[in-house]
């Protein structure tokens, strides 16, 4: 059964490094949205997509 049917199309595999990195900025948009649904969170959306755009490249070759 896959997880994110929606998704699995669109997002390339991850390393475990890509998993950690993003687990990571993920749980600082959640410390940043426990502060308060105004505080800017743009910057990690940011480079969340980095993250996933690289493993796109990597999976494009």
């Amino acid at each position: 059964m896959a997880r994110n049917t929606e998704d699995n199309e669109k997002t390339p595999k991850l390393t475990a490094g890509e998993k950690t990195q993003v687990a990571w900025y993920v749980a600082r948009m959640c410390k940043r949205g426990i502060a308060g649904e105004g505080v800017y969170q743009g910057d990690l959306e940011a480079k969340v997509e980095r993250v996933i755009d690289r493993a796109r490249k990597r999976a494009a070759k």
